[in-house]
């Protein structure tokens, strides 16, 4: 069931990311990976799998870094503040037929 929670969860991850709906939305896809990869390496110990237990420790610390970037350094919130000011202006601006 574990290994099943965590295979779902990835390809939903990866989903989000590849939807590109946004900076919020890609950050907490990386939360639902950094949650999935800590999922892989409790089913990879249990199972005897090492090398799956070590690769998704390496994950957790990239998806880690993801989660920072776009959800968590204070730089990176700013940007993310002032890109969505500049999506819904350019979103109004598409449905109004000025672009």
């Amino acid at each position: 069931m574990l290994q099943w929670f965590a295979a779902v969860g990835t390809i939903v991850a990866a989903g989000l990311i590849a939807s590109d709906r946004g900076r919020r939305v890609t950050g907490w896809a990386f939360v639902l990976f950094v949650v999935v990869a800590v999922a892989w390496i409790v089913a990879g110990l249990l199972d005897d799998n090492a090398p799956i237990a070590l690769q998704n420790l390496a994950m957790v610390f990239v998806n880690g870094w993801g989660v920072w970037q776009y959800l968590l350094s204070p730089k990176k919130k700013r940007e993310i503040k002032r890109a969505e000011q500049l999506q819904e202006q350019a979103h109004e601006e598409v449905k109004k037929g000025q672009a």
